[in-house]
């Protein structure tokens, strides 16, 4: 990872290390443009990173997990592809609002995360994190939930709903909706094996513009399924 220019490496910062020396910089330090900033947390192999900035070279895309050996395949493919704006950071989502600054991010993808069925706290779409979120997005900055969770997606969906958050876009069937465009049909090699065993694609957007951090107190139902990479088994039907 260190012999790539896209590539910043931060795993071990906590709170007690302050703050990053690229918060309130990206564009300026790493980018050297002043165009819109788009995270991917949790980004695996990058794919959804890469291939959002093939499409739109008007904006800027970081892409962010702690696996270093994830995200090797996306700092390659980008590297390979002389593509100038795309970003990888390495480092704990945990500490996001030290790497960057107040409204510095225009959107945040969250694409298949872990649901975390028994450890609210660790859910990317959790208030724990969400409020991380709101501290780094504009205004009216724009969150992207797509997932084969069916757990993740009601979870969110009654977050949302109980927040008064301004929701942009639901459907627990993405394909069969009118939402589909050039972002969302991009695939990651996850995403279809997902779809490969008839799991819907579910996707949400919404935007951050309340007052309330309230959590669903009623239980949701659990996947049938685990995820790739823990067991994974064809769903039954």
């Amino acid at each position: 990872m260190k012999g790539f220019e896209q590539v910043v490496q931060a795993p071990f910062i906590t709170t007690d290390n302050g703050d990053f020396y690229l918060k309130g910089k990206w564009g300026e330090k790493f980018f050297h443009n002043g165009n819109p900033i788009i995270l991917e947390l949790g980004c695996g192999k990058g794919e959804y990173t890469v291939e959002q900035a093939e499409k739109w070279p008007d904006k800027n895309f970081i892409g962010v997990d702690i696996k270093g050996a994830r995200m090797w395949s996306g700092a390659k493919t980008s590297q390979n592809n002389g593509l100038k704006n795309v970003g990888f950071l390495r480092t704990n989502i945990e500490f996001i609002e030290q790497f960057f600054n107040t409204e510095e991010v225009e959107e945040i993808w969250l694409t298949f995360p872990d649901p975390q069925m028994g450890k609210t706290r660790k859910r990317l779409t959790s208030t724990h994190f969400l409020k991380k979120y709101q501290q780094i997005l504009k205004k009216n900055g724009i969150i992207h939930l797509k997932t084969d969770s069916n757990y993740q997606y009601s979870y969110t969906s009654m977050l949302v709903h109980l927040n008064s958050f301004e929701l942009l876009a639901k459907t627990n069937d993405l394909y069969k909706s009118e939402f589909l465009n050039d972002t969302l049909q991009i695939q990651t090699y996850y995403e279809k094996q997902w779809r490969s065993r008839g799991i819907p694609i579910k996707y949400l957007a919404f935007r951050l513009n309340n007052s309330t951090w309230e959590e669903p107190e009623i239980e949701f139902e659990k996947d049938d399924y685990r995820s790739f990479g823990r067991s994974a088994r064809n769903r039954q039907p």
